[in-house]
């Protein structure tokens, strides 16, 4: 028998509406494809490169279950470079794990006991529910608003603290709103966890694909004193274009990054070596193929959510970061989960709907995809939309 703790934990709807769109494809059917949670861009050569030395000088064995140190070193240092003084992390403060999503994994499994309850804001990126139900913890989701642009709302939650609050999860930037917190509110925030002795898991994997003039601060950086009580989790997948290198860090607190350790050598023990040194060149070496695909990623939204907002029926918030857009559907008078069957199905259209997400009027676009196949989708969309259907069942 499956044990109770997993009741209730299904996969990713993200992976099962990507699985029906490639199916569809093996039968011939010219699917556009918008589930991916991934860069389409290639991962950049010398990235590739440090990989093949790693394997030729046989750096393919165990590592310290918290990484290698000079890819701890490196990612110190990128924090430091990018959010600049008084955030200084140093290297036993930093561990590397199999993917953000392990060290969002970690960190709830070591913070939280049964009883405990974790903040959530929705929308909100499928796992986090799942994520938190797992450490015992129970979920407690606090509704953002899109006439608000998904910004959080620190009264809210004050009033939704209790005894038993643990953790609240930030994600800026946001899949799936593309919403990048403001400062002010962040500020709030860490005063709040701060006052009422809450952890922060801030999920910013996203952070270094923001659209200008848009620009992104971590909470730390707002509130440096912040940093006894958050753990930053972030990677390399998606800004390096790593996905399925399935590099992650996390860093905080030296004695939650030692428990998160212990937990990982009784796990999946150290991240693949290779990948490691791959994820080390990433850190260290050129940027500017970072600085491409962030150029090319706004072209594409600009294009995708200026053509959505275009079409009768739909509406879209400008996302500032990420690369989804959370594309309203209420007014076409059904379910997310109905439209993006309907559109799987009569105009080979791939979204993940919003339900799994927290909301059942949005489908999630991913604008990783060609500015081609973007005025494919938003052909067929128009055609689509221009017939007599009078319901979605």
């Amino acid at each position: 028998m499956i044990a109770d703790r997993l009741r209730g934990v299904a996969s990713s709807p993200t992976l099962a509406l990507a699985a029906s769109a490639r199916a569809l494809v093996k039968e011939g059917k010219p699917v556009l494809d918008f589930t991916a949670g991934e860069p389409d861009f290639p991962t950049p050569d010398h990235i590739q490169r440090a990989a093949v030395d790693a394997i030729e000088h046989n750096r393919t064995k165990y590592t310290p279950a918290a990484g290698i140190l000079e890819l701890r070193q490196a990612i110190a240092n990128d924090l430091h470079r990018r959010l600049g003084d008084p955030v200084k992390y140093a290297p036993p403060e930093v561990m590397v794990c199999v993917g953000a999503k392990h060290a969002l994994y970690n960190a709830l499994q070591v913070l939280c006991d049964p009883g405990d309850e974790v903040l959530v804001f929705s929308p909100y990126w499928v796992s986090y529910l799942p994520l938190v139900s797992l450490a015992g913890a129970k979920p407690v989701l606090i509704t953002t608003r899109e006439e608000e642009h998904f910004q959080p709302d620190p009264s809210a939650v004050s009033s939704a603290i209790t005894p038993n609050t643990k953790a609240l999860i930030l994600n800026s930037p946001s899949n799936p709103t593309g919403a990048v917190i403001e400062p002010q509110r962040l500020r709030a925030l860490s005063e709040l966890a701060l006052a009422r002795r809450v952890f922060v898991i801030s999920d910013e994997i996203y952070d270094q694909l923001v659209f200008p003039p848009a620009s992104v601060r971590s909470i730390v950086q707002e509130n440096p004193k912040a940093i006894e009580w958050t753990i930053l989790v972030n990677g390399v997948s998606k800004t390096y274009a790593m996905t399925g290198w399935r590099i992650g860090y996390a860093a905080g607190p030296k004695n939650v990054i030692d428990a998160m350790t212990a937990l990982q050598s009784h796990s999946t023990s150290n991240p693949t070596s290779i990948s490691q040194y791959a994820a080390l060149a990433a850190l260290t070496g050129d940027q500017a193929d970072v600085r491409r695909m962030v150029t090319e990623f706004q072209r594409r939204r600009d294009h995708l959510v200026n053509g959505l907002n275009a079409l009768p029926g739909l509406s879209c918030t400008m996302p500032d970061g990420a690369f989804y857009a959370w594309c309203n559907v209420s007014r076409l008078s059904a379910p997310a989960d109905a439209v993006a069957r309907r559109w799987l199905e009569e105009a080979l259209i791939a979204v993940v709907p919003g339900e799994g997400f927290g909301s059942a009027s949005h489908v999630r676009f991913s604008f990783a995809a060609s500015l081609e196949t973007i005025d494919q989708a938003l052909k067929r969309l128009k055609q689509w939309l221009q017939k007599p259907v009078s319901r979605i069942s």
